[in-house]
């Protein structure tokens, strides 16, 4: 059974930075692709960010890029979200996600509907 527990929410103030890990189970991790997805309070699930299994291609959102940074440690079954000079608009809980089996080495997926597994979610709050 795939396991995918989120951690390192919290309130931060504006500016300020987190960094979120996922914890993987139950999959060879190394077969997955990843993705970051966030849902703001009566907004739809939106894309953050996305890795591809070999942890080279990356992919963000447009309103993220420069600030965060998704990275993956397939030795130890886990992905991660550094995310810095937050801003209240950033404010959502995020979900970590997994296409599993990943296919294609090198692909990235954007879609949230192109996942297979998601976690529970862990909240992040970026207010002064």
């Amino acid at each position: 059974q795939v396991q995918l527990v989120e951690s390192g929410g919290g309130l931060v103030q504006p500016g300020g930075s987190l960094r979120l890990s996922c914890a993987a189970a139950g999959l060879t991790f190394s077969y997955a692709a990843m993705g970051w997805f966030r849902q703001a309070p009566g907004k739809e699930r939106e894309f953050v960010t996305a890795i591809a299994r070999d942890g080279v291609y990356t992919d963000y959102a447009d309103s993220v890029k420069g600030r965060f940074t998704i990275s993956r440690a397939n030795a130890k079954n886990t992905l991660y979200l550094q995310m810095d000079s937050l801003k209240p608009e950033d404010t959502a809980v995020y979900y970590c996600a997994a296409k599993y089996p990943g296919y294609a080495v090198q692909s990235i997926y954007r879609r949230s509907y192109e996942y297979t597994h998601w976690g529970q979610g862990t909240q992040v709050t970026v207010s002064s």
